[in-house]
């Protein structure tokens, strides 16, 4: 299968319309189209169309018990796919969407279970980012999407990222520049009880709180090492996650103990012949020594970490890396969301300084 890259974000609107329409037939058809959101790029494919939906999880060699989410373009087509709607689900999208928040509801039987994982609920966003906004309504379909990445390694930011995993695997990739965010989104669990977060992200506990009276935390995803007994509600929650190729060390503690023990384990790897990398911040990188040093953004600015992450992952990946050592991150805000993702990337590899 060719994999043909279409450029829609700087081109006249006749190009981009025809893109779009393109996109929109090869969903209609049941076949995949990789877009940008505002989180990551996803991989597309007709929700309600279970033949379609494992071609997703072909395409990603994705486990088939972890859930996709759907995606639409209007707030009247969760009434079409959710079996009821809460006052307090209607309250959060009202207040969040359009936006990197995933809301789980009971699924109505239109929703077939290849989409939802084996589950009887649905996980649902409608997208801010106007390329997957057009290309949902122009398709006429509501879209599975997980990340446009083969499952395990870093999502993709660029549609370059997506190009390299999906090449020869999908017919079609859109291509609109880098995103804004950098990791997925949020996902809260609103089907039953006292809503619960299953995947942090942007959309933070503060915030959710804003709205309603009370917010809690998964335990499967606030924790320290992987849990591997989980019942997969959401995505991520239970497989080892955005991944690069080497072996991926964290290291938390007072600044000047984890720059120096960092520093230590560099050279020891490097004493054994291995090609060596720290992530550092704008705030610290200078104090490291090792053969490839990137600075993953600032500590005063926690949105340049998160739209840093996944592209400096891939990047070590490039540079054939073989150990990366990375200090940690407060797990308060937007920072419970890097620690969680880079947990993951990690293998829950920690050191605790």
């Amino acid at each position: 299968m060719e994999t043909e890259l279409l450029n829609i974000e700087s081109v006249s609107s006749e190009q981009k319309a025809a893109a779009l329409r393109k996109a929109g037939e090869i969903i209609r058809e049941g076949g995949l189209v990789a877009f940008p959101t505002e989180t990551v790029y996803g991989l597309g494919a007709d929700a309600l169309n279970a033949e379609a939906a494992a071609k997703i999880y072909a395409a990603k060699g994705r486990p088939s018990d972890n859930p996709l989410i759907v995606h639409i373009h209007d707030i009247s087509q969760v009434y079409e796919i959710a079996e009821e709607v809460p006052d307090e689900a209607k309250a959060v999208m009202e207040k969040f969407w359009p936006g990197p928040l995933t809301i789980i509801l009971n699924k109505k039987s239109c929703v077939p279970d290849g989409t939802t994982g084996g589950l009887h609920t649905v996980a649902i966003r409608m997208p801010s980012h106007p390329i997957a906004r057009d290309f949902i309504r122009e398709s006429g379909r509501m879209i599975a999407a997980p990340s446009a990445n083969t499952s395990g390694r870093p999502s993709p930011t660029l549609a370059s990222h997506v190009y390299e995993d999906m090449q020869g695997r999908i017919p079609l990739i859109l291509d609109g520049g880098a995103v804004g965010i950098g990791i997925e989104s949020t996902i809260i669990d609103m089907s039953t009880g006292i809503p619960t977060i299953l995947r942090p992200g942007y959309i933070t506990k503060d915030m959710l709180e804003e709205v309603l009276p009370e917010v809690k935390i998964d335990p499967a995803v606030s924790g320290r090492t992987m849990k591997k007994d989980v019942v997969a509600k959401a995505p991520g929650m239970k497989y080892r996650h955005y991944a690069p190729k080497g072996q991926l060390t964290l290291v938390e503690g007072d600044k000047d103990k984890v720059i120096a023990k960092i520093n230590e384990l560099v050279r020891e790897k490097k004493e054994e012949g291995y090609k060596v990398g720290v992530i550092g911040t704008d705030e610290t990188l200078d104090a490291y020594h090792a053969d490839i040093l990137r600075s993953i953004g600032s500590r005063q600015k926690p949105e340049s970490v998160a739209a840093n992450l996944y592209r400096i992952l891939r990047e070590f990946d490039d540079l054939e890396c073989d150990y990366m050592y990375s200090e940690s991150f407060f797990e308060q805000g937007l920072g419970n969301a890097i620690m969680n993702r880079m947990l993951k990337a990690a293998g829950y590899h920690l050191i605790t300084l």
